[in-house]
């Protein structure tokens, strides 16, 4: 007799023990499969519409900064007392409309007693200094303005004085009275880590934009390889920060890059005229060479820079942050500001002395 026909009247041989464990490890594992796959699916969807409600977001904000504009600071006083003076303040690499906001405001104790509080938000279509430019020009215009003091917070400072050599050579317009360097490099040697913006510029050059679906990862990156002063907390958060809607686009990162990476000190010598600049840095920076870029400005600028030997010690990162270290800043700036703008001296009482 067949073996099938054994089969068919007594049916399949049965399980011995060791048959009937793996049979039901074999369906716990198919239920588990099943559950998992359902986890996962509903865990990939809510992920996807969050990054779905998230680009748009991002999209929608970054479409209404197109244009380069002047923030201004809600200051009363400072418009009442300073009617035709104002600081600008162009802030450095990867800085948000909010942060360069925030910087003027916490800087107020120090800038707020020469002058009005103003800040320039990059395009998210990139950086354009002739952008810049008539941005600064129509706010002078539209305020009244007739003279300009600039603070460069990091890279910041380079725009600053390539802004003011072009203010200087115009017939008409507001003078720039005093330029304040801020951990500013004088030259792209001067940043300690070169490489990183070679490969974020050579990118740029050859026509890639970094999507923004990527930029988690470039920030981090950019954060891991540059952690220096940093704990791991301020990377995660700072690299956070630049995933926000608010953030600057990655364009405008690629272009600020770009612009860093071909600035040229010497172009500028002699076209400052009677304008001072001081030049404050911290030894422990390790983003900006402190000792080389001090340098580097007194020996293209010896007839400009007023003072280069204040120290913003105690600051933290120790690179630009007056966002985080206000009062090591308004210190600084309280004894860096008598020098480059000494305020008229007021006269004293009844006895007619000086005060």
């Amino acid at each position: 007799m067949s073996s099938d026909s054994t089969e068919r009247r007594h049916g399949p041989p049965a399980l011995d023990e060791g048959g009937v464990r793996e049979l039901a490890a074999g369906l716990r594992a198919v239920d588990g499969l099943r559950r998992v796959s359902r986890r996962a699916f509903v865990g990939g969807t809510l992920a996807a519409g969050l990054l779905a409600v998230d680009m748009f977001a991002t999209r929608a904000i970054q479409e209404q900064r197109r244009q380069t504009v002047v923030l201004t600071a809600n200051d009363d006083d400072t418009r009442r007392r300073f009617p035709g003076t104002s600081w600008i303040l162009f802030p450095g690499y990867k800085t948000s409309w909010e942060e360069a906001q925030l910087i003027i405001t916490l800087l107020r104790p120090s800038l707020g007693e020469r002058g009005q509080l103003a800040a320039v938000g990059y395009s998210n279509n990139g950086l354009d200094v002739g952008e810049v430019m008539s941005a600064i020009r129509n706010h002078a215009a539209r305020n009244r303005l007739t003279e300009l003091h600039l603070y460069g917070h990091s890279f910041g400072g380079m725009l600053a004085v390539d802004v003011a050599s072009r203010l200087l050579r115009e017939s008409s317009g507001p003078s720039v009275g005093a330029i304040v360097l801020d951990s500013t490099p004088a030259s792209k040697y001067d940043v300690k880590d070169l490489s990183w913006f070679e490969g974020v510029v050579e990118l740029y050059e050859l026509g890639f934009r970094v999507p923004s679906v990527l930029r988690g990862g470039y920030e981090l990156g950019e954060r891991i390889v540059n952690k220096h002063e940093r704990t791991w907390t301020q990377v995660v958060d700072q690299t956070l920060e630049q995933l926000t809607p608010l953030a600057p686009s990655s364009v405008l990162i690629q272009t600020e890059s770009e612009y860093i990476y071909n600035w040229d000190v010497t172009r500028f010598r002699g076209e400052l005229g009677h304008t001072q600049l001081g030049f404050i840095g911290n030894p422990g920076d390790q983003t900006v060479d402190y000792l080389a870029a001090r340098a580097r400005w007194g020996e293209n600028f010896p007839d400009n820079l007023v003072s280069s030997s204040l120290q913003t010690l105690g600051a933290f990162p120790a690179h630009a942050s007056p966002e985080w270290s206000a009062f090591v800043y308004n210190s600084v700036l309280a004894k860096l500001l008598p020098q480059l703008l000494p305020l008229p001296r007021k006269l004293g009482g009844a006895g007619g002395g000086v005060g």
